[in-house]
């Protein structure tokens, strides 16, 4: 199979964290955020890996996710296109018709690609997507009979689930991404509304790059027990 690694994003609100880098460049423990994805997508059998990103950043993107063992191609857009613009642009790219994998490159996850690739088939969906349970910001209080305070709890998950920026999109999903603009907006709602659209859950670790602050907490993860042993898992 191949991949899209979605790479246009500018880092613009992680500021000097960033170090001037595109934010799927970013380094987390040593090792840009692009990096753990190209391993992800490895392990999982993938031998090519299309880069979506910005015009003037390609010859970055090529040499920094060289020798990780897929193929990079990187697949400069022209002009912002958004996401599912991105997405169409460097699905041109492919070699191959089929099934693809395509991954938000500031996401930092652990995830069964290859069981998600079974579901995706086994149900026939147009799209599979990546699922995790929200966990809230804040603490919530619980309450009961008469508004009393049975008790407290620090950032719990909560009963909704949100898309990991992890998808599999057949040839139905991919004919009908947008030239500009968002899939999430437009023909991930059009499909789910025909009943086209599956879901995989994701129990792993999930974290979104997106400020200074998700980047710490990026970086005191990755240097757990547990992300260490990722990290060596994917090379």
């Amino acid at each position: 199979m191949e991949a899209i690694i979605l790479a246009g994003g500018k880092a613009e609100r992680l500021g000097a964290a960033a170090e001037g880098r595109p934010k799927a460049l970013v380094q987390v423990a040593s090792r840009p955020l692009a990096a753990y994805q190209v391993g992800l997508l490895a392990a999982a059998g993938v031998g090519r890996v299309i880069v979506s990103c910005s015009a003037g950043t390609e010859e970055l993107f090529a040499s920094e996710l060289a020798g990780l063992g897929p193929e990079i191609v990187p697949a400069p857009e022209p002009e912002p296109l958004g996401r599912g613009g991105g997405l169409r642009f460097a699905a041109a790219q492919r070699k191959e018709a089929g099934d693809l994998f395509a991954l938000n490159g500031d996401e930092l996850v652990d995830l069964d690609l290859g069981a998600m690739l079974g579901r995706h088939r086994d149900t026939g969906a147009a799209a599979t997507i990546a699922v995790a349970r929200l966990k809230s910001p804040f603490g919530v209080v619980d309450l009961g009979v008469d508004d009393v305070v049975t008790g407290f709890r620090e950032a719990p998950e909560l009963p909704n689930w949100v898309s990991c920026g992890v998808y599999i999109l057949g040839e139905e999903a991919l004919e009908r991404l947008p030239e500009r603009g968002d899939h999430e907006e437009t023909t991930f709602p059009e499909l789910a509304r025909e009943g086209r659209v599956h879901a995989f859950r994701n129990t792993g670790l999930w974290l979104t790059i997106n400020t200074p602050k998700d980047l710490r907490r990026a970086q005191e993860v990755m240097s757990s027990e547990a992300a260490l042993t990722l990290v060596r898992r994917l090379g």
